[in-house]
């Protein structure tokens, strides 16, 4: 990895005005550039259309698009203009009709769409299985760009360490979380900066703000987490970028401001052994409210 700046584009949405939205993308895109210079630009999930399409599934595959396509477009031709790292998650239409991706692209520098990950843990209502509309991805790529590794989640995903684990064994060195994050601040304060310390990896989480078609109000305070813990950028419930210089040198000193070295990293110190049931399925044994079924 080397020293990099990145941002993150926190901005109101009009729900389901995808032509907009890509507008409005395109305008905060050449406002972080002429304003900071970043290597990298995350925007939030779903930012063509919002989370919740609050129309029927099959309706809303029909306004959809493959990627790369019609709504990535506009975005690649910017992130070429721009000559910046990109990361665009929208809605992708699957190949299977009424199949859809909750998905997050890639763009690379020269405009191109370098991959495409899709959401492996869609929230309990966004799943089928609850009467929603995202069908699960299943892989964990992790890009080699000129700035580093990277790795991409998107919200509900931060919720399970194992999936961030994988990345960071695969290498990420920076990994972004495009969200629509309705639950606390505390739990995502609490899951961001963990999985930035768990896995001693650069944390990029871009929260929603304003409402969807669903009439959900998301507060924003995207965030850029260390790799020991240290919040370097914090928006607050309104449109604005955040940025930071990301440091290719960051796990010398147990703390910041403190000249406490470290002497322990979290990969290399686990004890695999001990891990054997890891893929073992299960539930909690305290209720919630309501189970979705799978």
């Amino acid at each position: 990895m080397k020293e990099c700046t990145v941002c993150g584009i926190q901005i109101y949405i009009k729900p389901m005005d995808i032509e907009e939205n890509i507008k409005k993308v395109v305008k905060w895109i050449d406002i972080a550039m002429d304003k900071y210079h970043p290597d990298l630009i995350v925007l939030p999930e779903t930012i063509t259309t919002g989370f919740v399409p609050n129309m029927p599934k099959k309706e809303f595959y029909e306004i959809l698009d493959f990627i790369p396509g019609k709504h990535t477009k506009k975005i690649q031709k910017a992130a070429n203009k721009h000559k910046v790292y990109t990361v665009l998650p929208i809605y992708e239409k699957g190949e299977k009709e009424d199949v859809i991706y909750n998905s997050s692209a890639l763009i690379s520098r020269e405009g191109e769409i370098m991959g495409i990950y899709r959401k492996t843990h869609p929230f309990a209502t966004e799943r089928i299985g609850g009467g929603g509309w995202t069908t699960p991805g299943y892989e964990t790529p992790v890009f080699d760009t000129d700035i580093g590794k990277i790795g991409m989640i998107i919200c509900y995903d931060g919720d399970f360490p194992e999936l961030c684990r994988v990345m960071a064994l695969k290498g990420a060195e920076i990994i972004v979380r495009p969200s629509a994050f309705l639950r606390t601040f505390d739990h995502w304060n609490l899951t961001n900066s963990a999985r930035a310390y768990d896995n001693h990896v650069y944390f990029i989480a871009v929260n929603s703000i304003g409402l969807d078609a669903g009439g959900n109000c998301y507060y924003g305070h995207s965030m850029i987490v260390s790799p020991i813990a240290q919040r370097l950028a914090q928006a607050r419930g309104t449109e604005e970028i955040i940025t930071a210089t990301l440091s290719p040198d960051p796990l010398k000193y147990i703390s910041y401001g403190s000249d406490s070295p470290q002497w322990f990293d979290h990969l290399e110190d686990r004890n695999v052994k001990a891990y054997k049931d890891i893929l073992l399925t299960g539930k909690s044994p305290f209720e919630p409210t309501k189970r979705i079924p799978y």
